[in-house]
């Protein structure tokens, strides 16, 4: 028997998928009519992407309800922010409900000055910390995976987390934290509801403290005592963690971060063996495309040595490449002249994918291409340096890459039934489509 491919697959969808999914947020095509919508997708090579693994488990993870995902969303501000990784864990969290996992990493950006904490949880402290990131020419101390460290000599210090999401109900259970003293004696405490509960495991070459819980929690305390005058602990990560089954996004961003940021992380491998990362989406490029050298190797290269550290924590681990957004620079007060560089670090990704057998999500073209980020400021979906969006903006990104990682999922899941049904196609999972857009020449604005 032999169907047209789109038939089939409606036909597929309306019976199988729609009722298991979330609806899409409607996309605002009449106020942003410059931007391509309708090339919305993610495109990959059917024959050789490593996306088809993790399109695999997560097939099976939705028909069975069984095992677990974790998503790694790794960046500099457009991560760090948090609005948009929180909006696409929230359109595939509330899409399968019943797969809510745990939260996962997180950190306490806000404990220092001028650092600014994902909307999702709230952060608050007593005590006086500095604070060290991957952007820095010279790192005070050792970084692992979340790429930033707060660290503290007061003698006594104390941090709360509460979950702010009423919509995402995450269960913890476990609670691992990343961090080690100078003297190697100093033990922090977890407090909930006036209980105090010391470490069940510690392992100082991984530098990590892990802490049972017997109730669920959206709320604790990190107390770090300093006993010995001269004595530093430092705090790179929290691992939120329950024994569910079920799918967990782990958003890692770092202000101003590049590529060579991340390299620096002296614990990067070690940490990121805790996550187990299945798919990994990177937002790293704007930072490296934003000064005067770029060198298109060089950033290759660095994104290979990178994607190699993952896969050293992960060996089936699945990658998509997130393109830069168009942007403009300040060339003089109220003065902004656009990137010219988006294009040609555009063509970059699609080599990394063609040469790693990764997906890639063409933010770049989809928004408008080249001085479309201009347009996005004009209607309020984009701030004033035209490099950053507003919150509408990422949430609007964010509902986009959703609609894209589901259309792939739910067509390689679509094929699986076809195959097994044994049905004959005129057509297959589209490939790789697009080419990339002409360089303009620079544009000022005023």
């Amino acid at each position: 028997m032999k169907l047209n491919k789109h038939i089939l697959l409606l036909i597929l969808a309306i019976f199988y998928f729609l009722p298991m999914m979330a609806q899409p947020r409607q996309v605002p095509i009449d106020t942003l009519k410059f931007a391509n919508f309708e090339d919305n997708r993610l495109y990959f090579n059917k024959d050789s992407s490593n996306l088809l693994y993790f399109l695999e488990k997560f097939d099976e993870m939705v028909m069975t309800g069984e095992g677990n995902i974790n998503i790694v969303h790794i960046g500099g501000s457009h991560v760090q922010a948090g609005v948009f990784p929180h909006r696409i864990r929230k359109d595939i969290l509330l899409a399968f409900p019943d797969l809510i996992g745990r939260r996962g990493m997180i950190f306490p950006y806000s404990c220092a000055k001028k650092c600014n904490n994902p909307q999702d949880y709230r952060v608050s402290k007593s005590g006086e910390f500095s604070l060290i990131r991957n952007v820095y020419n010279d790192l005070a101390r050792p970084l692992g995976a979340t790429g930033i460290a707060v660290y503290t000599g007061d003698s006594s210090v104390q941090i709360k987390i509460k979950m702010n999401d009423e919509e995402l109900r995450f269960e913890t259970e476990q609670i691992t934290l990343f961090g080690f003293s100078d003297s190697g004696t100093v033990v922090p405490k977890i407090i909930i509801d006036s209980t105090t509960y010391e470490p069940i495991d510690r392992d100082s070459a991984l530098r990590t403290f892990t802490y049972h819980l017997p109730s669920v929690i959206d709320s604790f305390f990190v107390n770090i005592d300093i006993i010995d005058s001269g004595d530093v602990f430092t705090l790179t990560g929290i691992l939120l963690d329950n024994s569910k089954p079920g799918i967990t996004y782990h958003s890692l961003g770092v202000n101003g971060a590049s590529v060579p940021s991340y390299l620096k992380c002296e614990y990067f491998v070690d940490d990121m063996r805790n996550i187990n990362p299945d798919l990994v989406i990177f937002g790293l490029g704007i930072n490296d495309a934003s000064g005067d050298n770029f060198d298109t190797l060089e950033f290759v290269n660095n994104y290979l040595l990178l994607m190699d550290k993952f896969k050293e924590a992960n060996p089936n681990c699945s990658f998509i490449f997130i393109t830069n957004n168009d942007s403009y620079k300040r060339i003089a007060r109220g003065k902004y002249s656009v990137n010219k560089r988006g294009p040609i670090v555009r063509e970059q990704f699609y080599k990394l994918a063609d040469s790693t057998g990764s997906a890639v999500w063409d933010q770049f073209h989809i928004m408008g291409g080249l001085k479309s980020m201009d347009k996005w400021y004009q209607h309020k979906y984009a701030k004033v340096d035209r490099v950053h969006f507003t919150n509408k903006g990422y949430e609007l990104l964010g509902d986009l890459f959703y609609a894209a990682f589901m259309e792939a999922w739910t067509e390689y899941s679509d094929l699986k039934t076809i195959r097994r049904l044994g049905i004959e196609m005129d057509g297959e999972m589209d490939g790789y489509a697009g080419e990339p857009i002409e360089t303009e020449k620079s544009e000022v604005l005023e």
